[in-house]
């Protein structure tokens, strides 16, 4: 499954990274490699619970 991902630089230093399709999911990183690592992660996470629904 693909989700586009919105990437933006973070005032802070570093990027922030989120999904507009699913609200609420989101991550950071120090570098765009980092932060897309992160979002997929939190990805699997934000999906887990609804995995176990269609079970």
């Amino acid at each position: 499954m693909k989700f586009k991902v919105v990437l933006e630089p973070s005032d802070e230093g570093g990027y922030t990274v989120y999904v507009p399709s699913l609200p609420g999911c989101l991550s950071e990183g120090e570098t765009v490699e980092e932060a897309l690592e992160n979002i997929q992660e939190a990805i699997e996470l934000y999906l887990e619970p609804l995995k176990n629904e269609w079970r």
